[in-house]
């Protein structure tokens, strides 16, 4: 091989910093020992091709070779070159090809892969900083009554992971939750290759209907039959809430659509404050009456006479 740090690369003296680390890996790969076996001078053809890349790779180095030649070294041995004389200095076996050499086919393992990974841009430095591949999450769906979603509770769920196994897991909603906010499970997704952790399970809410209660953010909102009798001469009803009954008086002359507000008897939000109730009366009157009792209903009419549409308009 030339004494010519450049001429050992097969380079020219104006090539580009990036062209230097494609020429030592191409060089690396065919005087590399383990290949060459049988070749004796392979070690030192690999260890000659070491040392002009140690020195080119390095903008500062080579400015120092480009201006002073080899002369540059009674400076002092360069960063990781003390206590190697033979030249084996910056990527030791064990760092550079995953074993100490010497072991033929079997000190060959992860060659492919070290320059796998040096032919990405930043590969040997993406390599000395790679962090553990983490597993990948896993995502599932659940139903849940809206009760549930009001006062929290718990769900079970099986779960089919990769090569058909089921497993089956539980998990706990959260008193508040609505529909579609999704649950992550750390831990519980697919499991990570060698030193990685596990991913996670994210699992989508969907909270069924309430045939009574609606939602409208932290509040609810229940529509509440009322009798002819408790809308004209008032009454004291029982309401059912998430929270329990409630009683709530009905003042007499109470039209339909009339909205009472209970407050702290609708959805959980943050901390201890809930939001609010709004009861909607709806008058219920009976699909047929009898003739006396209708005949009361005339008189009534008559003795309390209102026009309820009179401000209806186009």
């Amino acid at each position: 091989m030339a004494n010519d740090y450049y001429q050992t690369l097969g380079l020219d003296r104006d090539v580009a910093q990036g062209e230097i680390e494609r020429a030592y890996r191409k060089l690396a790969r065919k005087y590399h020992p383990d290949l060459n076996q049988d070749d004796q001078t392979a070690k030192e053809k690999f260890q000659e091709v070491q040392q002009a890349y140690e020195i080119l790779n390095d903008p500062e180095k080579r400015a120092m070779y480009d201006r002073y030649g080899k002369s540059m070294g009674s400076a002092g041995p360069g960063p990781g070159r003390q206590g190697h004389p033979g030249g084996f200095s910056g990527f030791e076996f064990d760092q550079f090809f995953g074993q100490q050499g010497g072991g033929g086919a079997g000190g060959f393992n992860g060659f492919a892969d070290l320059f796998g990974q040096m032919n990405s841009p930043g590969g040997a430095r993406r390599r000395r900083s790679a962090r553990p591949r983490q597993g990948a999450d896993l995502h599932h769906e659940v139903q849940v009554p809206f009760q549930t979603a009001i006062l929290g509770g718990e769900v079970r769920l099986s779960i089919q992971r990769a090569g058909g196994q089921v497993e089956n897991l539980s998990a706990k909603i959260p008193a508040g939750i609505e529909d579609q906010r999704k649950i992550r499970l750390r831990g519980q997704g697919e499991p990570a290759p060698p030193g990685g952790r596990p991913g996670d399970l994210l699992i989508t809410v969907r909270v069924t209907a309430h045939p009574c209660f609606r939602r409208q953010g932290d509040n609810l909102e229940v529509e509440v039959p009322l009798t002819l009798d408790e809308a004209v001469l008032g009454a004291k009803i029982d309401v059912p809430t998430p929270w329990g009954v409630i009683a709530l008086t009905v003042p007499a002359g109470t039209s339909s659509g009339k909205r009472f507000r209970v407050k702290g008897q609708g959805v959980s939000g943050t901390g201890d404050k809930r939001g609010d109730l709004f009861a909607v009366l709806r008058i219920v009157v009976p699909e047929a009456v009898d003739e006396s009792s209708a005949e009361l209903i005339r008189q009534f009419a008559s003795q309390n006479q209102i026009d309820p549409r009179c401000e209806l308009d186009w």
